[in-house]
């Protein structure tokens, strides 16, 4: 290997690698997502959450059915999007806003597209599940 070549590696490993600044940054930056949904377009802004942001829940106790366990889950998962996205609106007000009343009013197809795309699911199944 060349000295350039060397120097070129080098470069690739340290950009693919996070700072803990850079991941410190995520939870005050409005990030933007899009998605296309019924064949047009929808877009979102969200914000990284940090835990004192997170939605509060009791345990769900070990006894609880699967179909308790779940359903709790779910909920979980819906507020911490919403959490995520209000976030968002409050730091980008003119951005493209998804509210709390729309988010209970959505197709709930579309609001787990969004939740997904946001949670980088459907990265993760391409990732692991390549075509």
């Amino acid at each position: 290997m060349t000295e350039e070549e060397i120097k070129e590696e080098e470069e690739e490993i340290s950009t693919d690698m996070w700072t803990m600044d850079d991941l410190i940054a995520l939870t005050d930056e409005v990030q933007a997502g899009s998605l296309e949904y019924r064949g047009k377009l929808v877009e979102y802004q969200f914000c990284e959450l940090v835990e004192k942001e997170e939605p509060k829940f009791k345990p769900i106790p070990d006894t609880a059915s699967e179909e308790a366990k779940m359903t709790m889950y779910t909920e979980i998962g819906a507020k911490r999007i919403l959490a995520m996205l209000e976030k968002a609106n409050e730091k980008n007000p003119k951005g493209p806003c998804i509210t709390k009343d729309h988010w209970g009013l959505l197709p709930t197809t579309l609001r787990y597209q969004i939740s997904n795309d946001i949670m980088g699911v459907e990265q993760e199944s391409r990732e692991n599940f390549p075509l």
